[in-house]
């Protein structure tokens, strides 16, 4: 069953610029949907638009059986999670979880019992009396998560949930996001513009370009067969590498196509050319841990590709870079994916 269908959405700003482009999309329950894209490109605004924060001029949104167009957020069984995480400072860990509950008119001892419950699930029990100055960041966004949860709604909607974090928490806050997702089974609907978090969490990828809807697959799907160029260089990290195919020798297409190879699928080595290859210049190489990312120069353009640290050449070797057509994507003119075999 659908949790959430858009049928053909249109937004426009108030001076008349469209945000969304007649985007249409069905959310089955219980995944865990992620909207990726740059910044502008509609996801947010889709997701007040879901969450009944903002009206959309035309199409039509359905969160089960329903249509919500008209609904109150109140009335539309969704918790959502911001990027602030919008804690009342001057309430404690438990009275921030409760909140909502309060509001419904729960019982105090019901909603206590309930904002403790949930601070188990969250390993928030020794804070829920601290006040949120007194927490982290990574603990901050727990008690935001739980008191969405509280409120045992259906469908969370996120808002770039982890950007105020450090990269070591925000590693962290994932784990424990998809974990959530697997205890309560509920629908997950996650705005990002961070292409790691979007692959890693999950079930399916949305992936927006100036208020329109590019490909909504599965991350493997998306990754393996991007539909457009766009997706093919979001998604992926280093990016994919792109070149005139008329440039690469033993590359199908010619003038007027692109070809698109992923970093893991070239492979450096030391002398003349030999078989489908390049002759390349390293003009930079970082160092990763246990892998290196090396940046070269070759008559067809430039080239990404990753090395084991053991395997980085001398810097005055002659270098060729090797790769695999069989790997290769191709693109049209207008940056579609194209089937050349």
């Amino acid at each position: 069953m659908s949790a959430v269908d858009l049928i053909d959405i249109r937004k426009s700003y108030a001076n008349g610029s469209p945000v969304l482009h007649g985007l249409s999309m069905q959310i089955q329950a219980g995944e865990f949907i992620v909207i990726v894209g740059p910044s502008g490109c509609g996801k947010s605004t889709l997701l007040r638009l879901i969450a009944g924060l903002e009206r959309a001029d035309s199409g039509e949104i359905r969160i089960g059986e329903q249509r919500a167009n008209d609904l109150p957020p109140q009335h539309r069984d969704i918790a959502m999670i911001f990027q602030n995480y919008a804690l009342y400072p001057h309430m404690s860990v438990r009275e921030n979880i409760a909140f909502g509950l309060e509001l419904r008119g729960m019982a105090k001892a019901e909603r206590n019992a309930r904002a403790d419950s949930v601070a188990h699930t969250l390993q928030l029990t020794p804070y829920l009396d601290r006040k949120p100055a007194a927490l982290s960041g990574g603990q901050r966004q727990r008690v935001a998560m739980g008191r969405a949860m509280a409120r045992e709604t259906s469908i969370f909607l996120m808002d770039e949930p982890l950007s105020n974090l450090d990269n070591a928490l925000r590693i962290a806050m994932r784990t424990e996001i998809k974990e959530l997702h697997r205890q309560l089974g509920a629908t997950m609907v996650y705005v990002t513009h961070d292409q790691t978090e979007a692959l890693s969490l999950a079930d399916r990828i949305a992936v927006m370009k100036d208020g329109h809807l590019l490909q909504f697959d599965t991350p493997e799907a998306i990754y393996d067969r991007p539909a457009h160029r766009f997706v093919a260089g979001f998604l992926g990290a280093p990016p994919m590498n792109f070149l005139p195919s008329e440039r690469v020798p033993g590359a199908l297409g010619g003038k007027e196509i692109t070809i698109g190879l992923r970093p893991e699928h070239l492979k450096v080595r030391t002398g003349e050319p030999q078989g489908k290859g390049l002759p390349v210049r390293i003009l930079l190489s970082e160092m990763t841990g246990a892998t290196v990312i090396l940046h070269c120069e070759s008559d067809a353009g430039r080239l990404t590709l990753n090395c084991a640290r053991s395997e980085v050449p001398p810097p005055s070797a002659a270098l060729w870079v090797e790769y695999d057509l069989s790997k290769a994507l191709y693109f049209d003119a207008a940056g579609r994916l194209v089937n050349l075999s």
